[in-house]
């Protein structure tokens, strides 16, 4: 089993690229088989969820060639099976995305309820509701989504609760739904507007993404693109908040500043230094870092997908600080694992009370989920001495390169699979 090995105390300094957005390649790569077209999609990261999805997208008679690591060549004329079903596939989150592409294009689909990272409830009710409302039968049958409708029609959507999966998935199949769609109260994160960007780029009619309310006018068919995704904002922050947590000063580049703006704003309260460019970030972390109080909300509120990157940063700076989680329920099941390493964090329902400590110490410690695994790592960086972080495949499911990225900046880390290695690896650095 792949375990991540450790030595902290330094700080991370230096440039670091990153990579295109997995969250948006997902939809991205589900929207391509809408077409019968070539659809060329450049900076793909090259992390397991991408990989596991464009293995489905192969398994239902799409071509998939991928032209080199960052991008990929699909052609969805052959798909003859609106069935997805595939072990992986019940493993990530976006494997839902198939429902939106699938009715959207070919009236059918039937895809496994979605797996995904176990952070709290999260339901597909609102996906549901979209596609009822644009005329699909839609049940749930042994474990599977299926849905049907002999033809797709426009309906005016409102969202009881903003979701980024269903405003996605509703805008592709209301792309080729008859009429105009207008969907409320719709999701405004970045990802959302890069599908509906990709979308219009084949030919579809959406306006809005970006805003709560999204009008999507059906057209007749799409056609092949090109295309490129935008860069992480999550790994953006999360390289944003290891430098802060190691006080180090770190160049984040490839970045769309204006994404990032929630995450700067609370590094710069916590007294770090950040300076914006056009498309690189760069964080000083300072010796002396204060308390602030975070609240997660959608875009452009604080991303709750990188509530425990700043956790960390925040259990090292001076004072008490507050975190409420008001997305996912279950987003602290890494709080245990940092107590193991010194950190004072007390959880109450969905607010942790953080005192800040003066450090870490290094400790074996379990990953429970992707970013929770990220941070996790960043606390080890800023720790005295070895921290060994297991299963770290939650970690390689969303970060591109993490370990190479990091030993760029300086840091000592390892990916190891036996005590044999970490010994090693101990005595190397020592």
């Amino acid at each position: 089993m792949d375990q991540y090995i450790i030595k902290g105390g330094n700080p991370l300094v230096g440039d670091v690229t990153i990579s295109g957005a997995k969250n948006a390649a997902l939809g991205i790569l589900a929207a391509s088989i809408m077409t019968d077209e070539d659809v060329l999609i450049d900076n793909l990261p090259d992390v397991r969820d991408i990989n596991v999805l464009l293995e489905a997208i192969q398994e239902i008679g799409a071509r998939v060639d991928r032209i080199d690591r960052h991008t990929v060549r699909i052609n969805g004329k052959n798909i003859h099976e609106v069935a997805v079903d595939d072990e992986y596939i019940r493993r990530i989150r976006a494997s839902y995305y198939f429902i939106g592409a699938l009715l959207g294009k070919y009236k059918s689909a039937q895809v496994p309820l979605p797996g995904g990272c176990n952070i709290g409830s999260r339901p597909i009710d609102q996906h549901l509701k979209g596609f009822r409302a644009l005329g699909a039968e839609v049940v749930i049958e042994r474990g599977a989504v299926k849905a049907h409708a002999i033809d797709l029609v426009a309906s005016h959507i409102y969202l009881d609760v903003v979701s980024v999966g269903a405003t996605i998935n509703i805008m592709m199949a209301a792309a080729l739904a008859e009429g105009q769609t207008i969907l409320e109260n719709a999701a405004k994160e970045p990802h959302v507007v890069d599908v509906a960007n990709f979308l219009n780029s084949m030919g579809a009619n959406i306006k809005g993404a970006g805003t709560d309310t999204i009008r999507i006018r059906g057209v007749h068919c799409l056609h092949g693109t090109e295309y490129s995704i935008i860069p992480d904002q999550i790994e953006a922050g999360t390289f944003m908040c290891a430098a802060a947590a190691t006080r180090g000063d770190v160049m984040v580049k490839n970045v769309i500043p204006k994404h990032l703006e929630a995450i700067s704003a609370k590094l710069i309260e916590m007294g770090c230094e950040v300076i914006e460019f056009d498309d690189e970030v760069r964080v000083v972390g300072k010796p002396m870092q204060r308390h602030t109080d975070i609240k997660t909300l959608p875009y452009p509120g604080f991303p709750t997908d990188m509530q425990p990157q700043m956790t960390v940063a925040l259990a090292l700076a001076q004072g008490t600080s507050m975190v409420t989680e008001s997305i996912f329920e279950n987003r602290f099941k890494y709080v245990d694992e940092l107590a193991r390493m010194g950190g004072q964090i007390k959880v109450e329902g969905n607010v942790a009370v953080i005192d800040g400590v003066k450090g870490f110490t290094g400790a074996q410690v379990n990953a429970p989920d992707l970013r929770a695994g990220a941070a996790l790592v960043i606390a080890g960086l800023a720790a005295d001495g070895y921290t060994v972080v297991d299963e770290i495949g939650y970690i390689q499911r969303g970060y591109e390169c993490f370990e190479e990225k990091l030993q760029a900046l300086g840091a000592m880390i390892k990916k190891v699979d036996s005590d044999r290695e970490i010994q090693k690896f101990k005595m190397k650095v020592s």
